[in-house]
């Protein structure tokens, strides 16, 4: 996890990166209410966006930190378990 990264989605505007997904998907979130998630994927000659729940965005989010526990860092790990509880609880 680097610096914040930020995208702008075409209808709702400014969306803030909670993690990477994968190489090519990325989680992100509505900036100021952080009620809306999208998995957008950098695939191609195109960004895509795809508008997932609340419950499956926290899923998405909870196997990427199980991942992540057994190759980054903890120091890194606990940044990733930060966001969490600051968007999910």
């Amino acid at each position: 996890m680097g610096a914040e990264s930020y995208i702008n989605h075409p209808n709702f505007g400014l969306l803030y990166q909670l993690c990477d997904l994968d190489g090519t998907t990325q989680l992100f979130a509505t900036l100021y209410a952080q009620r809306l998630f999208f998995r957008v994927s950098f695939e191609g000659p195109g960004t895509s966006f795809e508008a997932v729940t609340r419950n499956e965005a926290r899923s998405l989010f909870e196997a990427r930190v199980r991942v992540v526990r057994r190759t980054l860092p903890p120091a890194e790990v606990h940044k990733l378990e930060t966001i969490y509880r600051q968007t999910f609880l």
